[in-house]
């Protein structure tokens, strides 16, 4: 693979984020999980979370978690279980998150061939409208069959907020989760260990001293990795310059500003549109749509404008740049949530762990 585009991630800066949120979780009386699928659970990333101070690590897919086995930390699989892959989620994850009773049967079978107990998180759905039983009487009533099968450990009650419907976490929905927590551990007689009430979008309710105290597990991602939360707003005492992403000029050549007689659809299907500067400088990048949503990407110089791309060039305009770009030179630039999410996945951008 040639060294750039390449993504850069900080690891120093992720263990400071992960000292200070720890630090402020628990002060709250939560034990945070350190979420690492923004990062594809590259190892390196993983052990700096651990680093600053969280022993649980949790991620959506089977496939990362495999990758931080060897870590020093338990492992929670977030994205709720496919049957398919009950044998595997018993093998490489401790806990689980789970909402349907075909899964946990699926589960337990795989629990008792392996001689494991796993444990599991149930999820509700306070009205995000993504897992869960959206009816407590549903979610009390898959508590009772799971407390019932062998090699299962119920442990917990989960909530998603934030993330596919926009429900922001609330000191009433939070209180909602807890109330319903208290009146499954007294049908089944247990403590549940974990009331894991959303992600990093609970950060702000939680810093603002409005979280339930019994709330006691947050599953953060973003704002260990980039320092944001909810409406992907700064923490405090995070930082968000955490990934950033370097790109080599492969083109310059001083061109019109509109294409001659464009008529036909880009190579995505689009109808593409263009603003008249007349004749520009203009840049070509070796990085494309295939690795990153050109939307998603922001020039750290101020002076370059994003003017588009296809799937393999990425085209920029440096006409007013006080840099002498040339062709070979190196552009930075900063990256969104998603960014950095699509950089991590594609396999034509270079990990550079710093």
């Amino acid at each position: 693979m040639s060294t750039y585009p390449c993504i850069n991630i900080h690891l120093n800066t992720i263990t400071k984020n992960t000292q200070n949120m720890v630090s402020a979780c628990h002060s709250y009386g939560v034990s945070p999980a350190g979420v690492t699928k923004l990062a594809c659970a590259y190892p390196e990333v993983g052990q700096a979370i651990i680093n600053g101070g969280i022993h649980l690590l949790a991620d959506s897919r089977i496939a990362n978690l495999k990758k931080i086995q060897r870590l020093d930390a338990e492992k929670m699989l977030l994205r709720i279980p496919a049957i398919s892959e009950a044998d595997d989620v018993v093998h490489y994850a401790d806990i689980s998150l789970n909402s349907e009773l075909t899964t946990l049967e699926a589960l337990s079978d795989a629990a008792v061939r392996q001689h494991k107990t796993h444990q599991i998180i149930l999820m509700h759905d306070l009205g995000d409208l993504r897992e869960g039983a959206f009816y407590e009487e549903e979610t009390i009533a898959l508590s009772h069959k799971a407390m019932a099968m062998p090699g299962i450990e119920v442990v917990g009650l989960g909530t998603n907020l934030a993330c596919y419907g926009g429900v922001e976490p609330t000191a009433e929905n939070q209180s909602k989760l807890v109330s319903l927590a208290r009146q499954i551990e007294s049908e089944l007689g247990i403590t549940l260990k974990y009331i894991s009430g959303a992600s990093s979008a609970a950060l702000p309710l939680m810093l603002n001293g409005q979280l339930p105290q019994d709330i006691n597990q947050l599953r953060l991602g973003a704002s260990l990795l980039m320092g944001i939360g909810l409406n992907d707003d700064p923490i405090p005492n995070t930082q968000q310059d955490t990934f950033d992403l370097t790109a080599e000029i492969v083109e310059l050549k001083i061109k019109p500003s509109v294409p001659i007689n464009s008529t036909a659809l880009d190579a995505f299907g689009n109808k593409p549109e263009f603003v008249d500067r007349g004749l520009r400088k203009r840049a070509i990048c070796a990085i494309g749509k295939q690795d990153v949503d050109i939307s998603e990407i922001t020039p750290k110089d101020k002076d370059i404008i994003v003017i588009g791309g296809s799937s393999d060039h990425l085209i920029i305009d440096i006409n007013d740049s006080q840099t002498d770009y040339h062709t070979g030179s190196l552009v930075e630039f900063e990256l969104s949530y998603g960014g950095v999410l699509q950089c991590m996945t594609s396999e034509y951008v270079t990990k550079r762990f710093i």
